[in-house]
């Protein structure tokens, strides 16, 4: 079965989301890993639930399968990154993270998507480890409770530097909330794993490969939490491809190239077509 790649607009930041999804298409990706953002489906704009009908009827005309991701840096906060959290001490701000996953996962749902990928967050100086779990907990029960309701499959990504941050962290949040099974499914950057050095990449996608909900593959240089271009790093994408097929990983396979905007024309197709020689093994 070959494997089904796209790209996450993250990486199209200086495009209009409809010449994005053209692009994407027109290099011959099956979906798109849609970062909801201030210029791209803005979830707060009065006309979201319109644009979002209008998004999936595009994409069915582009022939391209859907992930929704969650890591806009200032929708939520324009002076604080990534702000509030789903570990944030304010009530108020974790309340508000869930309404936007909320939205991420009507989005979702409108447009048959495979997944919304999310993550804890950072706890800020001065909050307790034990109490920034219990939020967590907590925060997940909703979001997985909200995906429940639109039939829509819920994937926490382990992020370098946050509350969870290793695929050993994931599994003692879902066993920590009573979400073993397919309640909760793993979004796995296979880059982050050379961050953490957890785990060898390809090893995390076997030992991992019952819980996947969407995989995210780029170049990274082990301790160095950069997405770069193909071949700029450390990673052996070829091992990384080889374990998904083994698996018979049959979901989307996402390139976040995020810091690459300025160069998305090329990057687009560049990237794509370094998988395709990886798979064959060039």
């Amino acid at each position: 079965m070959p494997l089904r790649y796209a790209y996450n607009t993250n990486g199209t930041a200086h495009h209009r989301l409809d010449d994005a999804l053209g692009l994407i298409a027109d290099a011959g990706y099956d979906g798109v890993a849609l970062t909801l953002d201030v210029h791209h489906l803005d979830p707060f704009a009065p006309d979201f639930p319109a644009a979002a009908r209008a998004l999936g009827a595009r994409l069915r005309a582009l022939g391209l399968g859907l992930v929704v991701e969650t890591g806009a840096r200032y929708l939520l906060d324009p002076r604080q990154k990534h702000e509030p959290t789903l570990v944030t001490a304010d009530a108020a701000g974790r309340a508000r993270r869930v309404d936007f996953l909320r939205r991420c996962l009507d989005a979702c749902a409108e447009c048959g998507g495979e997944t919304v990928s999310f993550w804890a967050g950072v706890p800020r100086p001065g909050v307790d480890r034990g109490e920034a779990w219990r939020w967590l907990i907590d925060g997940v029960a909703r979001v997985l409770a909200l995906a429940a309701e639109r039939g829509v499959a819920a994937s926490l990504e382990p992020e370098p530097g946050m509350l969870v941050e290793t695929a050993d962290d994931f599994y003692r949040l879902r066993s920590a909330s009573g979400t073993e099974g397919a309640a909760l499914r793993l979004a796995l950057d296979t880059g982050h794993c050379l961050v953490t050095g957890d785990r060898d990449p390809a090893q995390a996608v076997r030992d991992c490969a019952a819980d996947l909900g969407t995989v995210a593959v780029e170049d990274m240089r082990r301790g160095a939490h950069e997405h770069l271009p193909f071949g700029e790093g450390d990673m052996d994408t070829a091992s990384v491809l080889r374990a998904l097929a083994d698996v018979r990983y049959d979901r989307l396979v996402t390139v976040e190239l995020s810091r690459d905007s300025h160069r998305a024309h090329e990057m687009v197709p560049r990237a794509l077509a370094y998988l395709k020689r990886a798979e064959r093994g060039v």
